[in-house]
């Protein structure tokens, strides 16, 4: 699984670089199936950050997760909040598609 971390017309420095792909490494936790996490980092204006998680996953489409605010690593830690929970919510869908009616739980 790989987490690339970019700038858009934004200068990414390791500090930030380094935060952003241990807390998108967690993600792969929440399900199994994450191939490849892009984090998006830019700056709207002086005070405004955004950020942009997209989480390319085995058999469906890419989850996306989107935060702003003014500090960009408590931002950055609401996208993967976020993504947390999406990814949390399509295992728990996938399991129980795949539970059988005449099975017990």
């Amino acid at each position: 699984m790989r987490v690339d971390v970019v700038g858009l017309k934004f200068d990414v420095t390791d500090a930030i670089r380094e935060y952003a792909e241990t807390k998108a490494d967690k993600l792969t936790r929440y399900f199994d199936g994450t191939q490849l996490i892009t984090v998006r980092l830019s700056e709207r204006d002086r005070h405004t950050f955004e950020v942009e998680i997209v989480a390319d996953v085995e058999k469906h489409n890419d989850f996306v997760s989107t935060a702003s605010g003014d500090d960009l690593y408590l931002t950055i830690d609401s996208a993967v909040h976020k993504m947390t929970r999406q990814l949390t919510d399509f295992k728990e869908k996938l399991k129980l598609s795949s539970h059988h009616p005449d099975e017990p739980r």
